[in-house]
């Protein structure tokens, strides 16, 4: 990232990173399942086949507790005809109409899809059991101005087994904090930039990544929730069903960031391949372990490209013309690994992530280093200086500690194999070593002995070359060698001027 940002530090003005969308998903684990709920059923001295007219009474009441609060607050409860209609858009409606800046904006009644239960009977043991059914059910939307996150909302299922989900985002998370703190801003939508004090809103944000979320949310949810109480039910598990954690680099006005925004879309599109992505997530697997797409959609908000790996996101637009957000989503985070300990008092070791929200520092650091390495991968990007400026000066002789070193050839053959190889998706993570460059220049490896050791020799002699001329710098106590910024612009130059084609170079 430090790379973009020094490339284009002239027309940027500042940097936030955090949580932007957080959907936290609240199970009752005693009850998810037909096991929990038939030892709860026989707790509360309920018979299978009372089970529907029981089930109905508990959502019956949950109906009544929500149009109680409703009354209370004195906030209007709608039913809504069609899930398709945006609870989020009314309730700015309502937000906007009513003023309300505390509490209980309005309550939601719609009907859509669950994860349930039914009962049925089976004709070998004679007898009715508990299945897993997908039905459809009333659910509550309780929209909220919070004192602390603004506008949110949380979504209870009024049919057992009472899933929960509560939205909050981060940006409106940042906008409330920083009218607390009196520092100037501007917020459109759930974007806020103009932003008076950059670090303390940087500070601000990272508070959602240690923020004692279970109680939190146990206090959100007891209050929609009154079977909480006096049932015998174990307090909701929570997890972190889907996350958004984004970058916003904050441009100093709308002109700088069109000026290279059509050519970072362009790079994005023609040149992250899979291998690439696959990287950018730090995965160090190969095309066939996931499936990754890449589309470029316009939309309301800008120009998006957006790269699928599986059900998990990588995505960049132009939030509002003056905005480069990039975003990473996690839907499914058991396809990362977190260093820990499976049970207490046993050895860490590395495992699936979890959704649990034990485990979001983790989905913090990966969130925070796709961003990076997207934005440092798009840091060679429209460049001020002509590529002449950039190969003249490797294209002389060099002497470094009184060695000579002879000029590069930029765009002969051996060399471009040694710019495609240092180029690949894999030194983002992982570096250069010299067994890749023996690979770029000879495939299949040699099996003569003398061939192999005039090959290694050739290549520590690349090696020493472009450390000479700054293209590349050893990792101290290792073998492994980093692309240098320069090594970047001047390679992908010359790989560039190598692919170009007449009628491009006379356009």
């Amino acid at each position: 990232m430090e790379r973009f940002v020094t490339r284009h530090q002239d027309r940027i003005a500042g940097i936030i990173t955090g949580f932007d969308r957080m959907r936290f998903r609240g199970t009752l684990r005693s009850i998810s399942n037909w096991k929990g709920l038939r030892i709860w059923l026989n707790q509360q001295h309920v018979l299978l086949k009372d089970f529907g007219p029981f089930a109905e009474r508990l959502s019956a009441q949950l109906l009544a507790h929500a149009r109680a609060m409703a009354e209370e607050f004195g906030r209007p409860f709608e039913y809504l005809s069609s899930w398709k209609i945006s609870k989020e858009d009314r309730a700015r409606e309502i937000l906007a109409r009513d003023g309300v800046r505390d509490g209980l904006i309005a309550i939601f009644e719609c009907v859509e899809g669950c994860r349930s239960f039914r009962v049925r009977g089976n004709r070998q043991t004679r007898r009715l059991e508990l299945v897993p059914s997908e039905r459809r059910c009333a659910h509550l939307y309780f929209y909220y101005w919070d004192h602390d996150f603004g506008l949110m909302h949380v979504r209870m299922q009024t049919w057992l087994p009472f899933t929960i989900q509560i939205c909050i985002n981060g940006r409106e998370w940042l906008a409330q904090q920083l009218r607390r703190h009196g520092s100037r801003f501007t917020q459109v939508d759930n974007c806020v930039f103009d932003i008076e004090d950059l670090g303390l809103a940087q500070r601000l944000l990272r508070q959602l990544d240690t923020r004692p979320w279970a109680r939190v949310l146990r206090v959100l949810a007891t209050r929609v929730n009154p079977l909480l109480r006096g049932h015998q039910l174990r307090p909701y598990y929570w997890s972190l069903d889907e996350s958004e954690y984004a970058t916003d680099v904050l441009f100093r006005d709308r002109a700088s960031l069109q000026t290279v925004y059509p050519t970072l879309v362009a790079h994005a599109f023609q040149h992250f391949h899979t291998p690439d992505v696959l990287r950018f997530f730090g995965r160090p697997g190969t095309p066939h372990t996931a499936e990754v797409t890449t589309r470029v959609q316009r939309r309301i908000e800008g120009v998006r490209v957006k790269h699928w790996v599986a059900e998990n996101s990588l995505k960049m637009y132009d939030k509002l013309g003056q905005v480069l957000r990039v975003e990473t989503t996690l839907n499914q985070p058991r396809r990362f690994k977190v260093y820990r300990a499976t049970a207490p008092g046993t050895a860490r070791h590395w495992v699936h992530l979890r959704k649990g929200i034990a485990d979001i520092s983790r989905r913090v650091v990966l969130s925070q280093a796709t961003n990076a390495r997207y934005l440092d991968a798009l840091s060679v990007v429209a460049l001020p200086t002509p590529v002449a400026q950039l190969l003249d000066p490797v294209s002389r002789r060099r002497i470094v500690n009184g060695r000579p070193y002879r000029p590069l050839r930029p765009i002969t053959v051996e060399e471009s194999r040694c710019f495609a190889r240092m180029l690949d998706g894999r030194a983002l993570l992982d570096g250069v070593r010299a067994r890749d460059l023996r690979e770029g220049l000879s495939a299949p490896p040699p099996t003569d002995p003398a061939d192999h050791r005039r090959l290694t020799a050739r290549v520590s002699r690349l090696l020493r070359l472009y450390r000479a001329h700054n293209l590349i710098a050893k990792v101290a106590r290792t073998r492994v060698y980093r692309v240098t910024p320069k090594g970047q612009q001047v390679m992908t130059a010359a790989l560039a001027c190598r692919a170009a084609t007449l009628e491009h170079l006379a356009a």
